[in-house]
């Protein structure tokens, strides 16, 4: 029998699931976070993990083959400014694009708009005169006596990492790949970043900040991972450490170690496959994958069991949620919408008077009032509590006492704020607020994508998702909820769930009927063998790669691009007629028409590398008995917002509850990781695998 542990690292807990592979029978654990050494948490959850192995098996540790991680290190480090000191070295005369931006506001109305400082200083960004034309062709050949003056003045520089970006690399990464070389020979102790291998995409401002972040935390995230790998090996453990990345797939340590800006939204992808591997086991094609843990809220928008990806994303903004206002990042990513609510999101008096929730946290430390931690400021969990949604002396299957006299006292101090509100409306007022807020903005993610929510099912994870989720649904007119098996710890599910991936991409701007169909076959044989080699590092072998090519194409003359899927077509196949007609194809779907004597051409070139996906049916091991007929275990005094009143209702324990069971909302189900909350006349069947399905009742 073998093993595998996933571990996720979020803002308020970190959450860790071990699974059987065999059998994918599972045991689960979670812990507080541990901000100032996250390494000490994840060794603690891991360590719960370990004490539930079997005693039949005797290899004990070393049956554990795999660790499967996904980390806020990244993220935290950017928003906090936390990363090392970098030099940047760029085209001579282009010192200033991190400067210069787009030259666009993201409030036109705004007179003290503000954005993010870059993440390289004026200071630390030195040129070099050299020059690679826009279709690779060698403009200003590279001086060998100034690159060496360059790595000179550069060794003398109190810098840790270097970022390499020049003009057109995109095309052909020669020039910076011959500088990094002799870089590195100057000064090895450094890291080394360069834009086309980084991010070899058209758009030299979005290419400069991706590397320039990548180089930036690249030190960081590589002692973290040689940290984390020696806890391990500390734990006993002999296993491979695996990196979830933001496209929904997972690498090796070291790949993930050069490349830590493909690992921003790690945790969060997590969240949507576990949502899509419960969607397919139960034949759902379009969903809303909705995960809530204790600092935000994310949603997703999966049609057809596939997830809607982005190639550009933001991060450090300036204006949580006004798009433009951060830094941007070339990097495929689950296409996720950030709702500032989660369990810790703090509740205040708005500069109107007003009740106002998140998107400050209160996190791990000090934690929400109700922790008694040293917090006193009321949260979105704090309300929970007095609403009835959670248990205070159940709380992490009672791990964790919540004092309940410590969250009354925080809503009933905002309530005088507010003008003498009581501690009941307080709460209502949180809960009402925080939902809706996230129903609006997932209601706009779904309809910018030209769907209708009515016709999806929400699929919640995250420790607050299933407490949250079905008031969502009803706010979306959305009428079926599935809550998967261990939804708590539903990032760690989908790393488990996930296939190894590796993407490579490349701009170079051709017209169809111009393209250089040889260079376009070596280009495509070469990134079919790197990312070949990248999965072989993880198991993966040729045989099992599923491909997938796509193109970002446009007419010329036009800024915006259409993504043309080529799925799994082989290069033989491709040809000129193919694809302008494809192009056509997606242009008449999203424009109704095409641009009359338009001439197509291609931006840029996308080549995925996939290993075959496998659903995984999520069960608890046998020994968790269940009843032969479902009862409840206890009652609990409830919210129920359509009534306006609190009222007794039964509670269920989730692991007691049979296959097959039916019961009438309003009702709560609790285990050790979550709660889900119905508050609305429902009806909630326990499914074949133990998801729960709530179906809201059309008055509700």
């Amino acid at each position: 029998m073998t093993y595998q542990i996933a571990v996720d690292v979020g803002g308020t807990f970190t959450d860790g699931v071990m699974l059987e592979a065999a059998t994918d029978t599972i045991w689960v654990a979670k812990a507080l976070t541990t901000p100032a050494d996250p390494g000490k948490g994840i060794a603690r959850v891991i360590e719960m993990l370990l004490e539930q192995l079997p005693a039949s098996v005797a290899e004990g540790r070393k049956a554990v083959h795999r660790v499967v991680h996904g980390t806020t290190l990244i993220t935290n480090t950017l928003l906090e400014r936390k990363g090392v000191k970098t030099a940047l070295v760029v085209t001579a005369g282009t010192e200033d694009v991190l400067d210069i931006r787009r030259e666009t506001r993201y409030d036109t109305y705004d007179l003290e708009i503000s954005f993010p400082e870059p993440l390289v200083e004026r200071g630390q960004r030195f040129p070099l005169a050299e020059r690679i034309g826009p279709a690779g062709e060698n403009w200003k050949e590279i001086d060998e006596a100034e690159l060496k003056q360059l790595a000179e003045r550069l060794a003398r520089e109190d810098v840790a990492a270097v970022a390499i970006c020049f003009l057109h690399s995109c095309v052909d990464g020669r020039h910076e790949r011959r500088v990094r070389d002799a870089l590195r020979q100057a000064t090895p102790q450094r890291s080394y970043s360069i834009s086309s291998e980084v991010a070899a995409e058209i758009g030299e401002y979005e290419r400069m900040s991706t590397v320039a972040a990548n180089a930036y935390v690249q030190p960081i995230v590589e002692h973290y991972m040689n940290a984390l790998g020696r806890r391990l090996t500390e734990l006993g453990l002999e296993s491979r450490l695996d990196i979830m990345v933001s496209n929904g797939g997972f690498t090796e340590a070291e790949q993930a170690g050069r490349f830590p800006i493909r690992l921003l939204e790690s945790g969060p992808a997590g969240g949507v496959l576990s949502a899509i591997n419960c969607a397919a086991i139960h034949q759902v094609k379009n969903i809303l994958a909705f995960d809530m843990g204790g600092t935000t809220a994310k949603s997703c928008v999966a049609v057809d069991g596939v997830p809607a990806i982005t190639h550009t994303f933001e991060f450090a903004r300036v204006r949580r949620f006004r798009k433009g206002s951060g830094l941007p990042a070339v990097s495929p990513s689950i296409d996720l919408i950030e709702i500032g609510a989660g369990g810790g999101s703090i509740a205040r008096v708005s500069t109107m008077g007003l009740l106002q929730v998140g998107p400050e946290s209160a996190s791990a430390e000090p934690g929400p009032a109700c922790y008694d931690l040293g917090g006193s400021d009321a949260t979105v969990t704090d309300s929970d509590l007095f609403l009835g949604h959670l248990d205070a002396d159940n709380f992490l299957g009672g791990r964790m006492r919540l004092s309940l006299a410590k969250a009354e006292q925080a809503l009933a101090d905002l309530g005088q704020r507010l003008g003498g509100m009581s501690a009941e409306t307080v709460a209502w007022g949180i809960h009402d607020i925080v939902n809706e807020n996230m129903a609006a903005a997932a209601r706009t993610h779904i309809a910018e994508r030209g769907h209708d929510a009515r016709h999806f099912t929400l699929v919640t994870t995250g420790g607050a998702g299933p407490v949250h989720a079905v008031d969502v649904a009803r706010r979306l007119r959305i009428a079926r909820v599935l809550c998967p098996v261990a939804s708590g710890v539903g990032s760690c599910l989908g790393f488990l769930a996930a296939p190894a991936r590796a993407d490579q991409s490349w701009s170079k701007l051709e017209a169809v009927d111009l393209i250089d169909w040889h260079d376009l076959g070596d280009r495509l044989e070469a990134a079919r063998s790197a990312l070949a080699s990248d999965l072989s590092h993880v198991g993966i072998a040729a045989g099992d790669i599923q491909w997938h090519l796509c193109a970002e194409m446009r007419y010329q003359g036009q800024g915006a691009k259409v993504e043309v899927d080529l799925g799994d077509i082989a290069f033989e196949a491709l040809n000129q007629t193919l694809l302008q007609e494809l192009f056509l194809k997606e242009y008449i779907r999203l424009f109704k028409r095409p641009v009359p004597g338009g001439k197509p051409e291609v931006v840029t070139w996308r080549v995925v590398a996939q290993s075959r996906e496998r659903h995984r049916r999520y069960a608890f091991p046998a020994s968790a008995r269940r009843q032969t007929e479902a009862k409840a275990s206890s009652t609990r005094r409830l919210y129920l917002p359509g009534e306006k009143k609190f009222a007794t209702a039964p509670v269920y324990d989730r692991h007691q509850l049979p296959p097959g069971a039916t019961l009438a909302g309003p009702l709560v189900v609790v285990e050790p990781e979550s709660t889900l909350v119905v508050a609305y006349p429902a009806t909630v069947t326990v499914l074949g695998d133990g998801t729960l399905e709530v179906v809201l009742k059309g008055d509700a």
